[in-house]
């Protein structure tokens, strides 16, 4: 809605609504007095009719009564009046810049503003213009208002538009608008040429805001000290000082005279480009040509000095400006104060700024903004704890929030973590929106001084507030600041807590390993391994390097919680992440897994172990290869075996087969003694006979005869005493072949074995 002083007044005419509904007749007004217990109806009917007489009267048609009439007229009609202050109208401007604002720019929408404002002025177009938020939508207006005939733009319209454009950095239609002028009617004056300079300069194009100015030259615009004026700035914005000068000589040749406000500009933006001695120049050539300094000018040159150090010759303006009679602002005790911080002299500016006080000078919020880092690096903290009461109190809020940072990590360092607190309690109070950076140096301090109860209150009112996850938030908590409060959560039961404020972290983007093995101890300790699992998995995902003791604790607590499986599953994870777990966490889950049943699952671990180059627990792997054996996985088993040999820790194959015989396993026991006999193992006489005779037993004759003449053809025994019964055996099966095969072969070994001895027996004698 538009500003009521910044609107123009209209032009002698009563504007309206003319699209409502008119009230043709008193009568209906009449009988509202039938339901009032008061006259105030009886006022507002005549009120009203008063009113509908004159809208009738401006407008030649006369719409019908309806017996539902439009909403604005029946509330008029048959609505009570409340007492007390009436509501001010809306004003046409403001209905007309809610309509562009809320609707497409079509032909619908014109019509409806046609309708609304059949005859359109330059009050109403500029007010217009003026209301409009969107500087498409009053391009938009301006150009459908001149196009439709409805209205002839006039200098003043002109100079709004090119406001507005060049605010919104739209500077081509504003140069186009600018030079169309001459052929609508409408003469230039400088004024207009000024704001398009301006806009230039804001900008940052210089080049074109010094075209336009020397444009205006060609075309007959007169230029006085003014346009120059906005040149300087513009050029000076941009650190061309020596452009400057060339312009200020060109003017003074013209015989414009420069003013006060020009040599401030020149000043102003000679420091700003650290030409110090040329401003001390213009400086004396101001007072030479007898235009006196005035409080704007000492406070650029003080400010000026301040950016050079020379805090003595700022001393000395501040002090001559006062001698006189000028009144020094609050900006000009800012500024001095700001170079007092600046070479350190905080105590100078304290008594400055009490100085100021006196004088009946309130501080603003860029004068605490200056004075507080300087207390911060004197570490004079109890006067900044004050002066920052003092803002709360006055409700000043500084306007760059970071002084605030500065004011945590002081007062921390301090060992007032009471008045750290307070700095953020400031904070909310001044309506200042508080980040996880302020939060976090709270928390790593508390948590540094051992006060674990204050930062998990603050940790709380963070997680909660979800002041992590705000988008418009520019200062993270670091690792040093969540990694203490995290780590203390986990080692004291409340890990889900941790992991709810570490999950906003990670929102974040936050990858920080520390954290995540915390989690994991944290949750491992207090029997919630699948939330520890689930930790893994997301830095598995994310590639986050995980920890060899946190692995440790997470396969315990399965073990604890008799979940075996998923112990070996996280083993496998540890050893995948190139961690290698010691004998004794190997043992463990073997062990639990022997005892569970499952008993390859432990095989497996056990071949993990041996490839990871780990030999103790032989006593398990001799267990673990037994069950295997006596279970049927026989082959599972032989290359454990296997293994076991080139890892050079061969099993005790004797006290294997002795169980095997003795568990009547005797296609197990033929097997194993096959490996053997084909990797020449060391087994006693005793085994081969025990695994026989289980065969002869067990009536597998033709599986003894094979292994028999394995081991005869290996230099084995020859002596078993029931090769007879086999032989027998074989020939009643009617393997005849067998057994006269088998029968020869002893009698070669006896032959040649008696031939041994007697050539033994000579050799002796």
């Amino acid at each position: 809605m538009a500003n009521i002083s910044l609107s123009k007044p209209y032009k002698g005419r009563l504007r309206g609504f003319p699209n409502l509904s008119r009230i043709s007749e008193p009568c209906p007004l009449y009988l509202l007095r039938l339901f009032s217990s008061t006259q105030e109806p009886t006022l507002a009917a005549t009120d009203v009719s008063e009113t509908s007489s004159e809208t009738s009267s401006s407008d030649p048609q006369t719409v019908p009564q309806s017996p539902n009439p439009p909403d604005v007229a029946g509330n008029l009609v048959t609505q009570r009046v409340p007492r007390g202050k009436h509501r001010n109208p809306e004003k046409i401007e403001d209905v007309i810049c809610r309509m562009m604002a809320n609707r497409a720019w079509t032909t619908r929408l014109q019509n409806s503003i046609r309708d609304l404002v059949p005859e359109f002025d330059h009050s109403l177009v500029w007010n217009v213009l003026h209301g409009t938020k969107n500087s498409e939508h009053a391009l938009q207006f301006f150009r459908w208002v001149e196009r439709a005939g409805l209205l002839k733009h006039d200098r003043e319209t002109h100079w709004k538009i090119i406001e507005i454009l060049g605010r919104a950095s739209k500077l081509n239609h504003a140069r186009c608008i600018l030079f169309d002028m001459p052929k609508k009617g409408v003469e230039w004056d400088e004024d207009l040429f000024v704001v398009l300079i301006e806009s230039y300069g804001k900008a940052g194009i210089v080049q074109e805001a010094v075209k336009i100015f020397n444009k205006m030259k060609e075309l007959g615009v007169t230029r006085s000290v003014k346009s120059y004026d906005a040149l300087f700035k513009v050029i000076l914005r941009r650190g061309r000082y020596m452009m400057a000068k060339r312009y200020f000589n060109a003017m003074l040749s013209e015989g414009i005279e420069p003013t006060r406000h020009t040599y401030n500009v020149m000043l102003w933006g000679l420091f700003l480009s650290l030409r110090l001695e040329t401003a001390k120049r213009f400086y004396e050539d101001m007072k030479g040509r007898g235009i006196s300094p005035d409080v704007v000018t000492y406070n650029t040159m003080i400010n000026g000095y301040n950016r050079f150090k020379l805090i003595d010759e700022a001393e000395k303006l501040f002090t001559e400006m006062k001698g006189r009679n000028l009144a020094p602002t609050v900006i000009s005790y800012t500024t001095i104060l700001k170079g007092y911080v600046s070479v350190g002299r905080v105590d100078d500016a304290l008594k400055t700024f009490e100085e100021m006080k006196s004088f009946g000078i309130k501080p603003n919020a860029v004068t605490y903004t200056t004075l507080l880092p300087g207390l911060c690096d004197a570490e004079k903290m109890p006067e900044a704890r004050v002066m920052l009461k003092e803002m709360v109190e006055k409700y000043i809020a500084p306007k760059d929030n970071s002084i605030f940072v500065r004011l945590l990590s002081c007062q921390c360092k301090a060992g007032d973590l009471n008045a750290a607190a307070d700095v953020l309690k400031a904070m909310v109070r001044l309506s200042i929106p508080t980040e996880a950076g302020h939060y976090g140096i709270l928390i790593e301090n508390f948590c540094r001084a051992g006060v674990y109860d204050q930062a998990v209150k603050l940790l709380d009112k963070l997680v909660e507030k979800e002041i992590i996850l705000r988008p418009q938030s520019s200062l993270e908590m670091v690792p040093s600041s969540y990694n203490p409060i995290i780590e203390y959560l986990c080692n004291h039961g409340y890990t889900g807590k941790a992991e709810t404020f570490f999950r906003q972290l990670l929102k974040k983007g936050v990858q920080d390993p520390v954290a995540f093995n915390n989690l994991i101890r944290g949750h491992s300790k207090e029997g919630n391994p699948d939330s520890a699992f689930e930790i893994l998995k997301i830095m598995g995902r994310r590639g986050v390097p995980r920890d060899a003791d946190a692995y440790k604790l997470l396969i315990r607590s399965y073990l604890s919680k008799g979940e075996p499986s998923d112990a070996k599953t996280a083993l496998d994870g540890m050893i995948e992440s190139g961690h290698l777990p010691d004998s004794s966490l190997f043992r463990l889950v073997m062990e639990s897994l022997f005892e569970d049943g499952r008993v390859q699952t432990a095989s497996r671990v056990m071949n993990s172990m041996l490839e990871k180059g780990v030999k103790e627990n032989m006593d398990l792997v001799a267990k673990i290869l037994e069950a295997l054996l006596l279970r049927g996985h026989v082959e599972e088993a032989l290359g454990r075996i296997n293994l076991l040999m080139h890892s050079g820790c061969p099993p005790n194959f004797d006290s294997l087969l002795s169980v095997l015989c003795e568990k009547g396993k005797t296609i197990a026991a033929l097997k194993l003694l096959d490996f053997c006999l084909e990797g020449d193992c060391n087994i006693d006489f005793s085994s081969y006979d025990k695994v026989l005779d289980a065969l002869l037993a067990a009536g597998k004759t033709l599986n003894a005869y094979s292994i028999l003449c394995k081991i005869m053809e290996k230099g084995g025994s020859n002596d078993w005493s029931s090769c007879e019964d086999l032989i027998r055996s074989l020939n009643q099966e009617g393997n005849t072949k067998q057994a006269d095969i088998l029968s020869r072969m002893i009698k070669r070994e006896n032959t040649s074995g008696s031939r041994k001895g007697k050539v033994q027996a000579s050799a002796a004698a």
